[in-house]
């Protein structure tokens, strides 16, 4: 009788996450890498991020992103860039709603962030572009709920 020899687990794995951009709204794609040695899997690794560049696959991520966004009922129909503009959702009195942005200029989408501070609590929505030069100034949460 002749024994059925079994694959071993690759011991080494590399787990990935290549984002889009800064905000959580951005597109993510998280694979992972195995290797029977560190050096396999780093060289697996480094084949990968290249074959997902040279094929675009991370472009056609995007692509797909922005077109299932477009979809859903709630983001005005994919006429946003990405990352944004869309508004933030907040809850109060136990209801999710969107944060009103008032007159907002901003192209590069926003991110509601939430603290407390000396003062008390405090909310503002900042600029999503990368390069701090070109971020928009903030807007900050007014007593009626509104962000200037």
């Amino acid at each position: 009788m002749t024994a059925i020899a079994t694959p071993t687990p690759n011991p080494f794995v590399i787990g990935l996450t290549l984002k889009a951009g800064p905000g959580f709204d951005c597109e993510w794609i998280t694979p992972k890498v195995y290797g029977g040695s560190a050096d396999e899997a780093a060289e697996r690794t480094v084949a990968l991020i290249k074959a997902l560049a040279d094929k675009g696959v991370v472009e056609m991520t995007s692509h797909a992103a922005v077109a299932v966004r477009g979809a859903y009922k709630g983001s005005g129909g994919g006429s946003a860039p990405r990352g944004g503009p869309t508004a933030p959702k907040t809850f109060q009195n136990g209801k999710v709603q969107s944060a009103p942005t008032g007159d907002d200029s901003c192209t590069h989408g926003r991110t509601l962030r939430e603290g407390k501070g000396a003062k008390g609590p405090w909310a503002a929505m900042f600029c999503n572009a990368q390069n701090k030069s070109e971020q928009c100034d903030p807007l900050w949460r007014q007593p009626d709920g509104s962000f200037q």
